[in-house]
């Protein structure tokens, strides 16, 4: 049964070719193909295109004579998402047998070998069709149970493969990257399922967010890119470019395969290239691989590689150790072990790496010291340092004195022995007090290097202030003004551009303060503020975070622009965009609450402490500071912790802090994302402005006058759309509502205010909440 298309098909498709960059003049369309059809070569120069021509396939073009049958985007420079991995000739033919059966040979013979997948059914009056969600079909077969390295929105995952267009990297099992076929470096804790139309990845148990969650219509793709990273892409319309909007793994050095044999992994933040260099005693054999320069004799040593690591499978032992002797004797007794991998952190971490040095990469977050072996004549020394080795500090002192001369029975002559004994002994003590004290301040200085950068290897990198003040060029550009202390743009040594805050008036002393930047450095989420390292050293406290180059959301939300001005500032967030803020700020503060292994309060939630990165992805910064702070440091009123306007009643009452003080600090934040203006000012009302309360006024007008316009922000009023954006401004306004109730008990958790953003539960009508004052006592 053969397809014949209507006039107002065909009507459709002329339009497309006329109006689409990408079909010449001599370009033939077809929207199916069957066994009456001619056979199908390149030089036809013919595509099969879906419905609404969103797809195409047919003989792609990759060199001079060399053609793949592929799917691919029709009007986006025919990005590929299928594709046959046999390379095809000029002479290639695609046709239907007699029989029934869909063959692609290597040449126009209609008996040479069949390079289709076999598995298509026999059927006459089957027909080759390419649907408008990209899968192509004929019979019982379709390129939906066989992809390549692409997985579509709404294809299932379940029980299909990838492998990269380099053959290098496969995903099997819906939860398993592997490198050459056999080697695991990434495993998901539940099985992905597939792609949603939405943006998420669902799983067995669970769902990933892509960054531009919930925008319906846009093209995504999930795709198992060349360096082994399982990207989903989502196209921008306004750039005509791919973007990345989720993705598995952010630490690519950790895939195998990223360099060669003996070669360490260097990612570059700033760039987000990995680099592959040679470690101590070895040089470049190419740009991935490293050979040794000197081969090992019996005499060999140990050079220490502070947080570096090497993952090859098969060629490690795990042993648990007393002490760091016992691991590197272990090492010394076996000819073939190439080095061992010890952690300082009295758990007996020993690993001893065998024949091969595989997979090496470095990163603070490893938390392991390689030592490599070299043989003893190697001249080479350590370039990667962070950790301090254990010191001898034992400086044995000999005193020796001068036998005392004989007895003489001249006064004047014993009173001149004595008193030159006496200016000697004086002398010496002197000399001997000066030379211990120098000791003693020396130790002491080594004390607090051992415990502040050996027992720190686990943690955050300990810089130098000297080092702070290099990357910050003397602290001359500075950046931000918060309640913690000035924050200045810096760029380190490596290349990393980082913002420095320089803390004031921070309690306790450096162990505690260690203990407390440990905590905070281990809270990592893609809505928090990265901590890289800080800096203790003679009463300064300096905190290196990474750099969020957008600034914060105050700079962007109370910004002072005229409606309708030409010349004014015009604002640049719209309603999508301040949503996805709010969601990404609602699932930071929850990670804080109620995942961290020791759940933080942040005390000071503010349009300031949200800073807005690339997109506009959202992090929240100075969580884990209000225990730093000094007790003279916070204002006079009894335990109040955070900023005027910002803070919950229970503040000011002897009820308990609990995490619903944040909750309800997050709920003015987010009506002042819906209104673009400060919580604290007063709007056009009748009330008086010392009776005046902004989310009383808002819940009025939302909720008795029934008109949500009159709290939406001024300056992007005219883009509110109430069939595309009602419902995403009522879940902000009501959660908010939610978020502000003057009792602790009747405000959600911030687990359960994400959700009600995300639009998972329902939200029922809020009680109107109260105004409370700040009263001094």
């Amino acid at each position: 049964m053969s397809f014949h298309p209507s006039s107002s098909s065909l009507l459709f498709i002329l339009f497309i070719i006329f109006l689409n960059p990408f079909f010449s003049s001599s370009q033939k369309i077809i929207s199916s193909f069957n066994s009456k059809n001619t056979p199908w070569n390149p030089s036809q120069h013919q595509i099969l295109i879906s419905p609404n021509s969103t797809f195409a396939a047919g003989f792609l073009q990759i060199s001079n004579n060399s053609f793949t049958f592929s799917i691919w985007y029709n009007k986006i420079s025919k990005t590929q998402i299928w594709s046959l991995n046999t390379p095809l000739n000029s002479t290639s033919t695609l046709f239907i047998s007699p029989s029934g059966e869909l063959k692609l040979t290597p040449t126009s013979s209609t008996s040479a070998p069949n390079l289709w997948p076999t598995n298509t059914q026999k059927n006459t009056s089957a027909i080759l069709l390419l649907q408008e969600n990209g899968n192509l079909v004929y019979g019982n077969w379709n390129s939906f149970l066989n992809p390549t390295d692409t997985y579509l929105p709404t294809q299932n995952i379940t029980g299909t493969n990838l492998t990269s267009r380099n053959g290098r990297f496969q995903f099997g099992g819906a939860n398993t990257l592997y490198y050459n076929g056999n080697d695991t470096y990434f495993n998901f804790q539940n099985a992905l399922q597939r792609l949603e139309e939405t943006g998420e990845v669902s799983q067995t148990s669970g769902v990933f967010y892509s960054a531009d969650f919930g925008e319906k219509g846009k093209l995504r793709r999930l795709k198992l890119d060349n360096d082994g990273n399982l990207i989903v892409y989502s196209f921008d319309q306004s750039s005509g470019n791919w973007t990345v909007v989720w993705q598995a793994i952010y630490e690519l050095c950790t895939i195998h395969g990223t360099c060669g044999t003996n070669s360490i992994c260097m990612y570059n933040t700033s760039t987000t290239q990995t680099s592959c260099v040679c470690p101590p005693g070895f040089t470049k054999r190419n740009s991935k691989s490293c050979v040794r320069k000197i081969s090992m004799t019996k005499a060999t040593k140990f050079l220490p590689l502070d947080f570096v690591k090497f993952t090859g499978v098969g060629n490690q032992t795990d042993l648990k150790v007393l002490n760091f002797s016992s691991c590197e004797k272990r090492c010394l007794d076996k000819d073939n072990c190439l080095g061992f991998m010890f952690k300082y952190d009295g758990t007996g971490y020993c690993v001893l790496v065998l024949e091969k040095l595989l997979y090496g990469y470095w990163s603070p977050g490893t938390e392991v010291v390689m030592y490599l072996r070299v043989d003893n004549t190697e001249t080479d020394i350590s370039n990667f340092t962070g950790m301090t080795s254990l010191m001898e500090t034992s400086c044995p002192v000999s005193i020796s004195l001068p036998f005392p001369p004989e007895e003489s029975k001249a006064t004047t002559r014993n009173i001149a022995i004595i008193s030159t004994i006496f200016a000697a002994e004086l002398i010496s003590g002197v000399f001997f007090f000066w030379t211990f004290l120098k000791k003693y301040i020396k130790y002491r200085d080594m004390a607090r290097t051992f415990g502040l950068e050996v027992m720190p290897a686990i943690g955050p990198k300990r810089f130098s202030f000297s080092e702070i003040k290099n990357a910050t060029n003397n602290f001359t550009d500075k950046i931000g003004r918060g309640g913690f202390g000035d924050v200045y743009k810096g760029k380190l040594s490596d290349g990393r551009v980082v913002a420095v805050k320089c803390l004031k008036n921070v309690k306790g002393g450096d162990a505690e303060f260690w203990a407390e930047v440990t905590i905070i450095a281990r809270m990592h989420h893609l809505n928090l503020v990265r901590l890289w390292g800080f800096c203790a050293e003679k009463g300064r406290r300096v905190l290196v975070y990474e750099y969020v180059r957008n600034g914060s959301l105050d700079e962007f939300l109370f910004q002072k622009a005229r409606i309708g001005s030409p010349d004014g500032q015009e604002p640049i967030l719209d309603w999508n965009i301040r949503y996805r803020i709010a969601l990404g700020v609602a699932r930071a503060i929850a990670y804080l609450h109620e995942e961290c292994l020791e759940w933080v309060l942040h005390c000071d939630i503010k349009p300031e402490n949200i800073l807005l990165g690339d997109d506009f992805c959202p992090k929240v910064s100075d969580f884990g500071l209000a225990k730093l702070k000094k007790k003279e440091e916070m204002m006079t009123m009894s335990r109040f912790r955070g900023t005027p306007g910002y803070v919950a009643p229970e503040w000011t009452k002897a009820d308990p802090i609990t995490p619903k003080a944040d909750v309800y600090s997050f709920g003015l934040v987010l009506l002042e994302i819906v209104s673009g203006s400060r919580n604290f000012e007063h709007h056009n009302s009748k009330v008086e402005s010392d009776q005046w309360f902004f989310p009383a006024w808002a819940f009025d007008k939302v909720f008795k006058d029934m008109n949500v316009d009159d709290v939406l922000d001024p300056r992007i009023k005219h883009t509110y759309d109430s069939r595309a954006h009602f419902d995403l401004v009522n879940r902000m306004v009501k959660t908010a509502m939610w978020c502000i109730q003057d009792r602790p008990d009747a405000r959600p958790s911030m687990g359960k205010v994400a959700k009600m953003l995300e639009g998972t539960v329902e939200i029922i009508e809020p009680k109107k909440p109260t105004i409370f004052f700040l009263s001094e006592e």
